[in-house]
This record gives structure tokens, C-alpha cells and sequence, in this order.
């Protein structure tokens, strides 16, 4: 099946509103064990496409010295990511910023981790993101990125939005409907490490539905 773009920013109310709304609490709680797992002692980490803020709360919560930028292009989504830091009161540890992840204004070299979930699949071409991730990560700092796999054809995009998303509005299920259909296969992931130069990432299938790059950045690699 062949990729489906869809809309880069999630930027109007109702988008972020249903999609803060949607029950993601165990892949973010397993999103945010995999990252502490990889690197309990780092500080400054930077997370990308970080919606409303649901995974860098939970990941703050755990280890009391992680300071998290997060960043996202959808103001709407930061409004509520914002709300949802107050409400943690974590608003002195999360910084979260409007910034386009494939022109990011932050020095070389700046963060001890970097992290993304479900951002890959909004992107029309993801290299920019990659090649950005490896110049803000320090030679010896960590790389975790999750996202969707793109399934094989429309019967197993509807089949699995039928199983789980049983329980989403309608709207809910179109978003994860066009996301499946907008995501890479894994021979595409390992196309963009390969041209970035972090090949030394290990690329898994961590689940029915998705991929995760993960491991330490290492010597770079000229692209």
C-alpha cells in the first residue's frame, strides 16, 4: 500500500482536543520506560512533536533532575500541553515551544537524550527531522523515536482501527485511520538512518503496530 500523506500540523481545536482526549496512557507509559531505560541520568532532553505534553509529564514524574523541552508546531496542541503542566505542576521542569522540528533553533549538540513519538508519520519527507536529531544530540547521548508502521493494505488499516479503536468517536478513528496510512514501513526507516548516518541505531518492530529506533548516538558518520 502506498503512503497517504496527511495534514503535518494537528493545529485546530477540535483535533487537539480529541486527540489529548484519546486513551494513550499505555503507550506512553511504555514509551517513557524505554526512555528512561535508556538513559536515567541525562537532563537536558529534548522532545519532539511533543503534543500535549503527555509523555514528558510522565517522564518528569519519574526522574526528579530531566528538564524537557518539547516542542510541537500545533499551537492548540501547546495550549492544552501547557494546561496539562499546570495541572501537573511541572511548569518548572517542561518547557514547551512552537518550533518546526525540521529547522530547529537550538545550538549543536545541546541535548543529552532526544525523544519522539508519533511525530515521523506527519512528516512528508522525515529527513530533515533525522538529520536535525543527529546534530542537537551529544556524541554520547541517546536517540528514541517511535511511531506507526504502515500496514500492507486498506484491510488491515480498517481491521485494526475496528479492534482498537472500538471505543474513539468517530473522528478519533478517521485520525488514527489516516495516520496507519500515513506512516513508513521499516525499510523506509532504515533507508533515512542509513542516508543520515546514524545506522548504528538499532530499528526494531516493537509491537503489532509499531516501529522504535533506539541506542546512543556513537561517532558521527559524514552524510
Amino acid at each position: 500500500m502506498d503512503r497517504i500523506l496527511e495534514p503535518e500540523v494537528m493545529d485546530t481545536w477540535l483535533e487537539a482536543t480529541a486527540y489529548d482526549a484519546m486513551d494513550f496512557l499505555a503507550v506512553n507509559t511504555a514509551f517513557t520506560t524505554d526512555a528512561i531505560a535508556l538513559d536515567p541520568y541525562a537532563v537536558k532532553i529534548l522532545d519532539i512533536g511533543t503534543g500535549t505534553a503527555r509523555i514528558p509529564i510522565l517522564m518528569c514524574q519519574q526522574r526528579p533532575q530531566y528538564l524537557i523541552t518539547g516542542i510541537d508546531l500545533a499551537q492548540s496542541m501547546l495550549i492544552i500541553g501547557q494546561q496539562n503542566l499546570a495541572a501537573a505542576a511541572l511548569t518548572q521542569r517542561i518547557r514547551l515551544e512552537r518550533v518546526d522540528s525540521k529547522r530547529m533553533p537550538y545550538p549543536d549538540l545541546e541535548f543529552d537524550m532526544v525523544v519522539s513519538n508519533s511525530l515521523v508519520h506527519h512528516l512528508p519527507d522525515p529527513f530533515s527531522l533525522f538529520g536535525e536529531i543527529k546534530r542537537l544530540v551529544k556524541p554520547d547521548g541517546s536517540i528514541l523515536i517511535r511511531d506507526l508502521i504502515r500496514p500492507e493494505t486498506d484491510l488491515i488499516v480498517n481491521s485494526i482501527v475496528a479492534k482498537l479503536g472500538k471505543d474513539y468517536d468517530t473522528h478519533q478513528q478517521q485520525l488514527f485511520h489516516d495516520s496507519l496510512k500515513a506512516a513508513l514501513t521499516l525499510a523506509e526507516v532504515r533507508d533515512l538512518l542509513d542516508r543520515v548516518g546514524l545506522d548504528r541505531l538499532s530499528l526494531t518492530q516493537s509491537s503489532e503496530l509499531h516501529w522504535t529506533i533506539s541506542g546512543k548516538k556513537g561517532i558521527d558518520r559524514q552524510i
